[in-house]
């Protein structure tokens, strides 16, 4: 990831009061930018409108729980970010590891990636991101295909989500992910016991409908 040491006093998203960051929101917006320019190129850019999106991510990402606490945002769970094809759910998910305490930076992973080392490794590929004790963000859950398991259709990520829980649960270990895919989509492919583990594994933050591609 770039370094962040060489940006200028007065540019820096914080300033340290006592052993407390307090953040400056404009300047960790501005920066989000840079960031976002130097890791995906100049046409990289956050629109005005999407400016409620970014600030709840920002703030979940700081850990600001006052604020949090007055959006609904609750610390304990990981991030569904939701939102039509190329809004930009993944290149933000990957900037927010910058304002991520160190040991609460994710591993992004795409669902397909995974469906694919299935079918090379087999499916203890399954207990691999099940039980990992490390933060993953599953990239474009419900896009994967259906994996074929001795001749049975087995919905690999939903096997791993409940996996996922337990370690919530028991580990207090969090897992962002995102989709293109509403509540109710979701539940057709992974079942109504998952969507039930969904509700407690995640804070759900939603691109609107109309939401530009901004690969376009």
């Amino acid at each position: 990831m770039i370094s962040l040491s060489n940006i200028p006093e007065d540019q820096k998203p914080f300033r340290i009061e006592g052993d407390t960051k307090v953040y400056h929101y404009g300047n960790t917006l501005r920066l989000l930018q840079k960031l976002g320019k130097l890791t995906y190129g100049s046409s990289f850019f956050l629109r005005r409108e999407d400016k409620t999106i970014l600030y709840k991510l920002l703030i979940y990402a700081i850990g600001d729980t006052e604020n949090c606490n007055k959006r609904g945002l609750d610390l304990s769970k990981g991030v569904l970010l939701s939102g039509p094809i190329g809004c930009g759910k993944t290149s933000l998910m990957f900037l927010l590891n910058y304002f991520i305490e160190h040991n609460q930076k994710h591993l992004i992973k795409s669902t397909r990636e995974i469906n694919a080392e299935i079918h090379k490794e087999g499916m203890d590929v399954i207990q691999k991101y099940a039980k990992k004790h490390k933060t993953i963000c599953f990239d474009d859950l419900g896009v994967e295909a259906t994996t074929k398991y001795y001749g049975n259709d087995c919905h690999t990520m939903a096997e791993i989500l409940l996996g996922r829980y337990e370690l919530q649960i028991h580990q207090n270990i969090k897992t962002p992910a995102t989709t293109n895919l509403n509540a109710d989509e979701l539940e057709k492919i992974y079942g109504n016991r998952v969507r039930s583990r969904l509700r407690s594994m995640f804070n759900l933050i939603t691109f609107p409908t109309g939401t530009k591609d901004k690969r376009s």
